[in-house]
């Protein structure tokens, strides 16, 4: 028996590849299917199961072009209703899968139709749980993102959840090992741990939705605090993984399509496409098109697109590094981003040799930001996410987290200079990007975020640890 954790960062997935005997299951797959197909190919197994945990929100799934592909069924479990032919299974029905049996748990309450795999060895002995949404490390999935399809609200959902945990989970063994389909960094939880496996008794241990005596009426209060709107995207994925969708290779052929900086230039007025800068952020400071989003690949690119650009159908055009269009747009897909029509051939220098207009972004060392916007009163605008704010911040900065930048233009002052920074660089220029594409250009990036700030004169909140607030 194989089990292997296929861990994707920029999505904070994981995906699973399990095979016995020369027959494999795929757990939860990625949109590009390949990698699978030529890794059976190799241990010269065959692809026999395909099992969603549930429709996921944050990323389109590659199941329904694994099966087209090789042939095997998808599963969902209970509840489940997709467009496309699958296998619905019981609560509790068996897979066999070479010599270990894949057991169907139904565990709603992440969604209705949320179900968690439990594998057990050729033994009969209960192995590993593949847990989906239902159970991350140190969290459970957020009840909220289902409500409107089920017309419940989150504290109905949260309920639901509860008596799935302490029904069907937690009676397993604590030798039990939780493959969960998030970590850290997800949006479908709000306090994962970094590791990405575990087993069952260390979660019960650690993790505040497991305790023992914790009531169904403080499961509902202490899960549903705190929870941030889902991104606008999030329903429509789910919608994708319910219905179907295009071939990632029709993406592929139509998205690299490479165009010179006067068809480029001409797309961009014809379309009304976003014009997406996916460089590092160093290099869309120095110079990037007047007006082009900057969300780079080295940093959590695909859910900042999915939370920033939101409509799944928005037309794109990339500047890319030389050599990573494609994948940009393998990336930009997994979120359901089908929408790029083009490429900047030749990248960001063919621009400036086309001597088309280019616009810059000031970007100040933060010794030099916290020396001027602290002897001129200016004011600061701090784009990380709630708990980095809470936990320490400049005094008397503003804080505007980037995931809502949308909501709050009107915040930003439109004349006089301001100062923007997140952590450590990348989303502050994400933010700057924005805001200049809105007409506000009179700001200045602080380089190396909170993280150089604190090492200069700039004056910051007492400390709070984060596990205390």
């Amino acid at each position: 028996m194989k089990i292997e954790q296929i861990y994707t960062g920029c999505l904070a997935q994981g995906a699973y590849y399990i095979e016995s005997d020369g027959e494999v299951a795929i757990i939860d797959p990625l949109r590009e299917v390949e990698p699978y197909i030529q890794r059976v190919e190799n241990d010269k197994a065959r692809i026999k199961y395909i099992f969603e945990t549930h429709f996921h929100a944050d990323f389109v799934s590659g199941h329904v072009t694994l099966s087209k592909k090789t042939g095997a069924p998808i599963i969902y479990g209970p509840e489940a209703n997709p467009s496309f032919d699958c296998i619905i299974a019981e609560d509790g029905q068996e897979f066999k899968l070479g010599k270990i049996t894949i057991k169907v748990l139904h565990t709603p309450g992440h969604t209705m139709e949320s179900t968690t795999y439990l594998l057990r060895d050729e033994n009969g002995k209960d192995h590993a749980i593949f847990s989906g949404d239902t159970l991350f490390l140190g969290d459970v999935g957020r009840p909220d993102l289902a409500q409107k399809a089920a017309d419940m609200t989150q504290e109905d959902l949260a309920g639901i959840l509860f008596d799935s945990l302490r029904t069907k989970i937690m009676p397993l063994a604590d030798d039990v090992i939780v493959y969960p389909a998030h970590g850290a960094g997800s949006a479908c939880g709000k306090n994962m741990m970094k590791e990405t496996v575990d087993t069952l008794g260390n979660q019960k241990k650690m993790n505040y939705a497991l305790r023992a005596n914790m009531s169904k009426s403080e499961f509902i209060a202490e899960v549903t605090d705190g929870l941030l709107p889902p991104p606008k995207y999030f329903p429509l994925n789910v919608k994708m993984n319910k219905e179907g969708y295009e071939d990632i290779h029709e993406v592929l052929e139509r998205g690299t399509t490479a165009l010179s900086p006067a068809d480029f230039e001409r797309a961009a007025n014809e379309t009304n496409a976003v014009v997406l800068d996916v460089r590092h952020q160093n290099d869309f400071v120095e110079g990037h098109i007047p007006r082009s989003i900057f969300i780079g690949l080295n940093g959590d690119f695909a859910p900042w697109v999915g939370a920033l650009i939101a409509d799944t159908q928005q037309p794109i055009l990339l500047v890319s590094p030389i050599g990573k269009e494609e994948e940009a747009i393998t990336r930009l897909s997994r979120v359901g981003f089908d929408g790029t029509i083009g490429y900047l051939k030749g990248g960001f220098d063919s621009w400036k040799k086309a001597e088309k207009q280019v616009d810059t972004l000031p970007s100040y060392s933060a010794a030099q930001s916290a020396k001027e916007f602290m002897a001129s009163g200016a004011p600061v605008f701090d784009v990380r996410k709630d708990g980095e704010f809470a936990s320490e911040h400049i005094e008397n900065a503003f804080h505007t987290p980037l995931s809502n930048i949308n909501k709050h233009l009107s915040e930003f002052p439109k004349q006089g200079t301001f100062y923007v920074h997140c952590a450590g660089g990348y989303r502050s220029v994400i933010a700057a990007s924005i805001l200049k594409s809105r007409g506000i250009h009179n700001l200045v990036n602080i380089e190396g975020g909170f993280g150089a700030l604190k090492n200069t004169t700039a004056k910051t909140t007492d400390f709070i640890c984060p596990t205390t607030l």
